[in-house]
C-alpha cells in the first residue's frame, strides 16, 4: 500500500481525527516551524519547489498562485477555501474533512501565513451541513490550542477562519462567482478580476481547494524531495485523492500516488467491475471531463499525462460505465444537470447546453439523422466561446461521445432509436445518480459534486 499522507488518520469506524490524534502524528508541526523559523516567502518557495498543483481541477501551480499576492498589497487579505464540490461523482473533499479536519485547518492557516492574510473563508456546499458543523467545532478547538486567532503561537501573525454555507448552485465553485456568493451578490463569474489583486470585497484573495491546502502541512514538515518522491509518474506531485463510483465492485475514495494509471485505479483500488459487468468507458475526472477509450486505461492520472493524451484530469473523480449503458442517455442526464446549474450569464452556456441536450434527445428517440450529429459537434465546439469554464466543461462528455463512441450514436439514427432499450439490460447511465444527488440536497445528506475551470479551485 502506498504511503498515506492525506488519509494518514483515516479510521475504519469513520470517526474524524481529534486534535490529539492529529498532533500525535506531527500535526501542526509545519505551522510551528513556519511561524517560528521561516519568512512567508520561504513558505511560498517551498510549496513552489514541491510542484504542488491545484487539486480542484485546474491544476495551477499552488506556490506560483500564492506568489501573485504583492508584498505591498492592501489588507485585509483573504484565503478562500473551496469545498463547493457540486459535480456529480465528486466527493473527495467531504471525506477529507471528515477524516482529518485539523489537516485542512493547518493547510488554510499555512496559506494565510505565506501570503500574510488576515482571514479565511471556508466555502462549503449546502448539503454538507454535518461537515460544516464538524469544522466549526474543530476551529474552536484550534483557537483554544493557539493555532488560530490572535497572535498564533505567540507570534505577531493573526489569522482566523469562518465557515460559509453556500446558497447552493454549481456555478458557485468558480472562484469569482464564489466570491460574489460570499459577498451576498448574484454568483456570476467575473473574468475581468484577478482574485489575488481584487477578490473578496475588492481585496487580495487566494482561492484553493481543500485537497490542495491539506497537502501543504506535510510539505513543510517532510520537505520537497520527499513530496516529489510520492508521485507515480515524473510529471506527478505527491499523492492524489481519486474518488471512484459507478459499475465497480468497491466504490470509494482512495489516496494513491499522483500519476497512478487509470486502469490501476479502477481494477486495483476499486476492485474492478461488478460481477457480470464489462468495462465500456469512464469519465476520469467528473462529469465535466470526456468519456475515454479503452486504451486510455494505460494513461497516468496526473495533469500533464492526461493533457498529453487529450484528456483532462479534472478532480480525479472516476465514474465507470459498463457495456450495457447507453452513453447517449448518460450524456443527456449530464447535460440536464449542467443546463439546470448554469448561471445564465452568457449565451453559449444559457442556450448552448439545452440545445445540445435537445439534439441528443432527438437522437435517443430515433428522430435524428447524420446532419444532427454534425450539428451537435458544431454546438459543442462553440462552447469554447463561453464566458467562463462552465460551458466548455459541460461539453466535454459530448466531445468524448462523438470522438470515441460515434458508431453508438449512429445506431440511434434514422428511426432506429436507442439500441439498448427492450433488451432487459439497458442502464440509464447517470439517471439515478443525478436523481439521488438532487434528493440528497433536498434532505441535507452528503452527496457528490465539484468541477472545474481555471478559477474553480485555482
Amino acid at each position: 500500500m502506498s504511503e498515506q499522507v492525506l488519509f494518514k488518520n483515516r479510521r475504519a469506524d469513520c470517526r474524524p481525527a481529534s486534535l490529539a490524534d492529529y498532533r500525535a502524528g506531527g500535526g501542526y508541526n509545519g505551522l510551528i516551524q513556519a511561524v517560528r523559523t521561516m519568512a512567508p516567502d520561504e513558505v511560498i518557495k517551498q510549496v513552489m519547489d514541491s510542484g504542488l498543483r491545484g487539486r480542484g481541477g485546474a491544476g495551477f501551480p499552488t506556490g506560483r498562485k500564492w506568489s501573485f499576492v504583492r508584498k505591498d498589497a492592501p489588507h485585509p487579505r483573504y484565503i478562500q477555501c473551496n469545498t463547493d464540490e457540486m459535480e456529480p461523482g465528486t466527493f473527495k473533499d467531504r471525506i477529507l474533512v471528515n477524516t482529518d479536519p485539523h489537516l485542512v485547518i493547518e493547510g488554510i492557516v499555512l496559506c494565510g501565513y505565506a501570503v500574510q492574510a488576515d482571514h479565511g473563508v471556508f466555502f462549503i456546499r449546502p448539503s454538507y451541513d454535518a461537515d460544516a458543523r464538524l469544522l466549526e467545532r474543530e476551529l474552536e478547538v484550534a483557537r483554544e490550542a493557539g493555532f488560530l486567532g490572535r497572535n498564533i503561537l505567540g507570534s505577531d501573525f493573526s489569522f482566523d477562519i469562518d465557515v460559509h454555507r453556500s446558497a447552493g448552485r454549481y456555478i458557485c465553485g468558480e472562484s469569482s462567482a464564489q466570491a460574489n456568493a460570499i459577498m451576498g451578490k448574484r454568483p456570476n463569474p467575473d473574468k475581468n478580476s484577478h482574485m489575488t489583486d481584487s477578490g473578496l470585497w475588492g481585496l487580495p484573495t487566494v482561492v484553493n481547494n481543500v485537497e490542495t491546502l491539506a497537502s501543504v502541512p506535510s510539505i513543510l514538515r517532510k520537505g520537497v524531495d520527499w513530496f516529489k518522491s510520492l508521485a507515480a509518474s515524473p510529471t506527478g506531485d505527491g499523492t492524489k485523492l481519486y474518488a471512484v463510483s459507478g459499475e465497480v465492485a468497491e466504490p470509494g475514495c482512495f489516496e494513491l500516488p499522483n500519476g497512478t494509471r487509470l486502469g490501476d485505479i479502477i481494477f486495483g483500488a476499486a476492485g474492478g467491475m461488478l460481477p457480470g459487468a464489462e468495462f465500456k468507458t469512464c469519465l476520469p475526472g467528473g462529469t465535466s471531463t470526456s468519456f475515454v477509450a479503452r486504451e486510455h486505461l494505460e494513461t497516468p492520472m496526473d495533469f500533464d499525462s492526461m493533457k498529453k493524451a487529450g484528456l483532462s484530469l479534472g478532480t480525479g473523480s472516476v465514474i465507470v460505465f459498463d457495456k450495457n449503458t447507453c452513453l447517449v442517455q448518460a450524456t443527456i442526464n449530464i447535460l440536464t444537470y449542467f443546463a439546470r446549474e448554469s448561471c445564465g450569464w452568457c449565451t453559449p452556456c444559457r442556450e448552448g447546453i439545452p440545445y445540445m441536450k435537445h439534439i441528443l434527445e432527438r437522437i435517443e428517440a430515433g428522430e435524428a439523422g447524420e446532419r444532427d450529429v454534425e450539428l451537435l459537434q458544431r454546438v459543442a465546439d462553440g462552447m469554447q466561446h463561453a464566458y467562463c469554464g462552465f460551458a466548455p466543461g459541460a461539453a466535454m462528455p459530448v466531445h468524448g461521445l462523438l470522438k470515441h463512441f460515434r458508431d453508438e450514436v449512429r445506431e440511434h439514427l434514422d428511426g432506429r432509436g436507442c439500441p439498448f432499450k427492450g433488451e432487459g439490460v439497458a442502464k440509464p447511465g447517470l439517471w439515478t445518480t443525478l436523481d439521488r444527488d438532487e434528493a440528497a440536497r433536498e434532505h441535507g445528506d452528503a452527496g457528490s459534486g465539484d468541477a472545474d475551470s481555471e478559477g474553480r479551485e485555482g
